[in-house]
């Protein structure tokens, strides 16, 4: 039992401080610091995204009301909007990234067994990104249109648990396939696509790691059909055809046939076709795995929804990647809270529920797995009966 001590504290119990340590030495993120320290700014900030927190006043109003209880629960320097706002503004932002990564290494095991409604034996990644729009008086670094400013988070999804595996901060400018640059491709796993990421010089580097790829294709594609197999058009399916690119461009960026697979869901209507190098797949697990390509969108909306990173507590880069990194860790911790806890509450529940109980001396296994309380009910006799 653990009702002694607040659920936040309880909650550090899941940050493997010791690799926390080592990322602020690798960066020297406590050069010279005396007293607050990057934990403190790490907890202050999570903090933050855990209650919803507006502004740096606010974090630092409602930190200061909790008086005794900050130290039990991890915090050991002075949180001041001012200190928090120069250590956002200063301290390397990689520090926060290299603990989101080993976060996101802890969780994707946990997650190793999830089912994502596609039965598959080899990782599946989404890649996807969004946009987040900011002032241009106050981001002038993110100019993103003539009077707009914005970031992009690039980002590799697994599929499994909807842990992020990469995730990239750029001004909004930077064009999608910028990320492809950066990404190793692993051999036997499937990376999936929307038509915007179409680059046959890419494609082809995926398929020459060995790895597949499903993208959505361009309806101005120039190719051949070489061959077609049969489909069973009840289930939507529209054609199955290995082609060969035929334009004076894309042919000698790719120069081996492709697989194009067509499908109407019958549901909405939508006719998708896509591309891929896999050529062992039934032609529906092919449009099934495409359209689980959703998952991103919903990730994107879960993180915009209910952490802080549509608006920032600062303007310039470091300060901005800071914020978005320790949003992340906060989503990874949370889930893997719920894993490891054998909470069956989705991540939106439990993030509420850690929200209004964060400094509360309660069991967090038991407030979190708790379905509905049993209140007792009491009986005044005091009050006149209304039906006799």
């Amino acid at each position: 039992m653990n009702s002694g001590r607040t659920v936040f504290a309880q909650l550090i119990d899941f940050l493997p401080l010791h690799e926390f340590r080592k990322c602020v030495r690798r960066y020297r993120g406590e050069h010279k610091v005396q007293t607050f320290t990057c934990l403190d700014q790490f907890l202050s900030m999570a903090f933050a995204q855990l209650t919803f927190r507006e502004s740096l006043r606010d974090i630092q109003t409602c930190l200061r009301a909790m008086g005794h209880k900050l130290y039990h629960s991890g915090f050991r320097g002075h949180v001041s909007r001012s200190t928090l706002a120069d250590a956002n503004e200063h301290r390397d932002w990689r520090i926060f990234e290299g603990f989101a990564h080993v976060l996101i290494r802890i969780a994707r095991p946990l997650y190793a067994g999830e089912s994502f409604g596609v039965e598959l034996d080899h990782v599946a990644y989404v890649i996807d990104s969004t946009t987040i729009d900011l002032c241009l008086a106050l981001f002038p670094w993110a100019r993103f249109r003539r009077h707009k400013a914005a970031v992009k988070l690039h980002t590799l999804l697994d599929l499994r648990g909807s842990i992020p595996c990469v995730v990239r901060v750029t001004d909004g400018k930077t064009h999608d396939l910028n990320f492809l640059d950066s990404l190793v491709f692993e051999p036997a796993a499937f990376y999936i696509m929307d038509r915007g990421y179409i680059d046959f010089e890419q494609l082809y580097r995926i398929h020459q790691s060995r790895a597949f790829f499903i993208i959505r294709s361009k309806g101005n594609l120039a190719y051949t059909r070489l061959s077609y197999r049969d489909v069973d058009k009840s289930t939507g399916l529209r054609s199955d055809q290995t082609i060969q690119l035929t334009g004076p461009l894309t042919s000698q960026l790719y120069p081996v046939p492709l697989r194009r697979v067509h499908h109407l869901d019958a549901e909405s209507g939508n006719r998708i076709v896509v591309l891929t190098n896999n050529s062992d797949l039934p032609a529906l697990t092919i449009a099934q795995l495409y359209k689980s390509r959703w998952s991103v969108e919903l990730f994107f909306k879960w993180i915009k929804h209910h952490l802080r990173i549509k608006a920032f507590f600062g303007t310039s880069p470091n300060a901005v990647k800071t914020q978005v990194w320790i949003a992340i860790s906060v989503y990874v911790l949370v889930a893997i809270v719920k894993k490891q806890l054998g909470v069956e509450r989705p991540l939106s529940e439990i993030l509420q529920i850690i929200s209004i109980s964060l400094f509360e001396k309660v069991d967090m296994c038991q407030a979190l797995t708790t379905i509905e309380p049993q209140s007792e009910r009491v009986d005044n006799h005091n009050q006149l009966s209304l039906f006799k």
